[in-house]
């Protein structure tokens, strides 16, 4: 088995992914939002 070493592994991929998950996130929540106001507006 390999020696492991603290920070050395690569997490450039895994940075890749969180930031695109945190965009879809950011979308949806906003979207979302979007849509409450839409729909509260009307029904005014």
């Amino acid at each position: 088995m390999a020696e492991y070493k603290p920070g050395s592994m690569d997490i450039r991929a895994k940075e890749k992914v969180f930031a695109g998950f945190i965009r879809m996130v950011t979308w949806g929540a906003c979207i979302s939002v979007l849509i409450l106001i839409v729909m509260a507006l009307a029904d005014a």
